[in-house]
């Protein structure tokens, strides 16, 4: 390679960085000392404290744009159906686990969060189930029938479809759509495009092989409709199990270090390599 190319390769156009060197840029806002906290074109103490919910606010912090309450109200019913005080569950046996443990309450919540970050269940899901309908309705408007989109999600033809938000262990069926169906029609939501498809996946599935819509893709589809995009709602929902984990942590927290699930080594099925003779250390005579 000659010289002058190499010295073309070097050259990086770093502008962008170099005007946000040693500064902080928001388009959000921040605080300005004596004046006012500024969020998105609104004072923070003047215009939202006291006038809007927090699911309001959260969600104006999160897409910068304020939220009528109604949506709001369905987004805070969607952090209730995922607040089970249940320390069975993954996430919240963390914080049952730190609790008994006696790590700050911070730690264990935190802890419990970061573990809903899977692509199986909680906040990690989302960005597949959103992609998958989204793109699942482009499809439909191009003419694709709903069972061709629901087959064209088999890893081999034949094979039983694996869809992000469409199947639950243990059981058929989540009952926190039920509820959450009847927040939005209390509130006069009605089905846009997105969850109406998503509703007709579901008969696909139940039909075929008798999986039901989770509350994944519930949420997906309703968010889409709603104009929010696929990052939006992964934000928006990141800590959407945080209360069942509050409840599992307080729990174990309150009770006697250790109480939560002790086991014995008795207890353990131990299948690894059998006990053995180690032999005896051997003094050195220094060399």
């Amino acid at each position: 390679m000659s010289l002058q190319k190499k010295q073309k390769r070097k050259k990086t156009d770093t502008s962008f960085w170099d005007k946000r060197r040693g500064k902080i840029f928001s388009s959000r806002g921040g605080w300005v000392i004596g004046e006012a906290v500024h969020n998105c074109g609104y004072s923070m103490m003047d215009d939202l404290i006291g006038k809007v919910s927090f699911m309001q606010l959260l969600m104006l912090n999160v897409t910068g744009r304020l939220p009528e309450r109604r949506l709001a109200d369905v987004t805070e019913a969607v952090f209730n159906c995922m607040s089970w005080p249940d320390a069975r569950i993954w996430c919240n046996q963390i914080g049952s686990l730190a609790g008994t443990a006696r790590a700050s309450s911070v730690a264990g919540v935190c802890a419990g969060i970061i573990a809903n970050d899977s692509h199986m269940y909680g906040a990690g899901c989302l960005p597949q189930a959103t992609n998958f309908i989204v793109d699942a309705l482009h499809q439909k408007k191009q003419g694709w029938s709903t069972e061709k989109i629901v087959a064209a999600q088999a890893k081999r033809p034949g094979s039983k479809p694996v869809i992000v938000g469409y199947a639950r262990p243990m059981v058929t069926g989540d009952e926190r759509i039920v509820a959450l169906k009847r927040v939005i029609a209390d509130l006069g939501f009605t089905a846009g495009e997105h969850l109406a498809l998503a509703y007709e996946i579901h008969d696909v599935f139940m039909t075929k092989y008798n999986e039901s819509m989770n509350i994944a893709a519930f949420i997906a589809a309703f968010y889409s409709d709603q104009g929010l995009s696929t990052k939006e709602i992964y934000r928006l929902f990141s800590t959407i199990v945080m209360s069942g984990i509050h409840a599992c942590y307080a729990e174990a927290a309150d009770q006697p270090a250790g109480a939560f699930f002790p086991l014995r080594c008795s207890d353990i099925d131990y299948q690894g390599v059998k006990a053995r003779n180690v032999p005896k250390h051997k003094q050195s005579n220094g060399n």
